[in-house]
């Protein structure tokens, strides 16, 4: 690189070649930084005649993620319904989430147990992309592997806490009187550390506790899950 020193303004400066050069590379490095794919782990359930029977839980590195399900709202519904939310998760479980995907190998080899003595718990996938190296993806019932085993035992308290997400939505619109069972279940399995990610509800939770119409033990009860959820993503 020539480097010319400028005698009247006392500073040193590139020569015109090298400084298109160092912008170039500077470009070229912000484009190839841009167009990096982040990793995306997605874990996905089928297990008919529950509820949900169908779910799916898609979570990127930068702590995005996007919940989709299938089942009834209510015990007297015939009908199945879909539902999305979407929502950021903690840092402290995304990190999570993709330190397991990385001691899973990725799901590239053999997840399921191959024990078919096992009772059927329902249809299970965890898919690795990362746009480079990795797009891997297993199928099981039930894994030895611990690290697999945190991994579904993380994304079912996850897709426990969003259920009642759908479950409070549906019933806050229609059904204001389930609410009081629907947030005395939820508080109770949040103390026993079955639900994880409270903060993903929190928006429903909020309307909630906003709402007069509602009673206030109701409202009460929603503003303590709310605070369960703020503490713990802290």
């Amino acid at each position: 690189m020539k480097v010319r020193f400028d005698d009247n303004k006392s500073r040193i400066s590139l020569s015109r070649p090298s400084a298109f050069a160092l912008l170039g590379s500077v470009l070229l490095a912000a484009v190839a930084a841009h167009g990096a794919d982040p990793g995306t782990v997605v874990f996905s359930l089928d297990f008919p005649n529950s509820d949900p029977e169908h779910y799916s839980i898609t979570v990127q590195s930068d702590g995005h993620a996007k919940y989709e399900s299938s089942g009834k709202v209510s015990k007297d519904s015939e009908d199945d319904q879909s539902y999305q939310s979407e929502f950021t998760l903690s840092d402290v479980t995304r990190a999570r989430i993709f330190e397991l995907a990385a001691q899973s190998h990725y799901f590239s080899g053999k997840v399921d147990s191959g024990n078919k003595k096992l009772a059927f718990t329902g249809a299970k996938k965890l898919v690795y992309k990362d746009g480079q190296q990795h797009d891997t993806s297993a199928e099981y019932n039930y894994s030895s592997q611990p690290s697999v085993q945190q991994l579904t035992t993380l994304f079912q308290s996850m897709a426990a806490t969003l259920e009642f997400g759908r479950r409070l939505t549906f019933h806050h619109r229609y059904q204001k009187l389930a609410l009081a069972d629907e947030l005395k279940r939820m508080e109770s399995e949040a103390h026993a550390g079955e639900l994880a990610e409270l903060q993903s509800v929190k928006p429903i939770l909020q309307q909630i506790y906003d709402d007069q119409s509602v009673m206030n033990v109701v409202r009460a009860h929603a503003k303590m899950i709310m605070d369960m959820g703020d503490s713990a993503s802290h």
